[in-house]
């Protein structure tokens, strides 16, 4: 069932016991696909940095594909939430380098975090969050379209 559609049925219905889900169908509906991309959302929520686009698709200027970050800054910053375990094994491992090495020739910058930091260090990767996007600031923007996926 679409997230739109479930927010619709809790709507209709009582909302006793309905806090969480509709909290996590907000989460959903901004773009997370992930209980760590939530988490990511909290943490940026403490930066005051302006909404990046979450999980946007990001060509370079011919139209090729170069990754979806799971949070892209209009800075031309890049920010990966990278478990272990999905980017661990061989193939998924040459996988990452692969969309490292498409982030590197296309000019973007990224922060690359570890899921368990975002609940265990949220104050140090908010700060790092906070000086990678200055950074980013701080250089001209990729030449990098981005087009977000709505969520069905």
């Amino acid at each position: 069932m679409a997230p739109a559609l479930l927010v619709a049925e809790l709507d209709a219905g009582s909302r006793r016991g309905s806090a969480l889900p509709r909290e996590v169908l907000q989460d959903i509906l901004a773009g997370a696909r992930s209980v760590a991309e939530i988490d990511a959302m909290r943490v940026w929520e403490r930066t005051g940095l302006p909404r990046p686009l979450w999980n946007a698709v990001l060509r370079d200027s011919d139209g090729g594909f170069i990754a979806i970050p799971d949070a892209w800054f209009g800075t031309g910053l890049a920010w990966e939430i990278d478990s272990c375990e999905f980017h661990f094994h061989r193939d998924d491992y040459a996988r990452t380098l692969a969309r490292n090495a498409r982030y590197a020739a296309a000019g973007v910058p990224v922060l690359q975090t570890l899921p368990n930091r975002l609940r265990s260090d949220p104050d140090s990767v908010a700060t790092e969050l906070i000086a990678a996007h200055k950074a980013a600031e701080s250089t001209p923007n990729p030449p990098v379209h981005a087009a977000t996926k709505r969520a069905s």
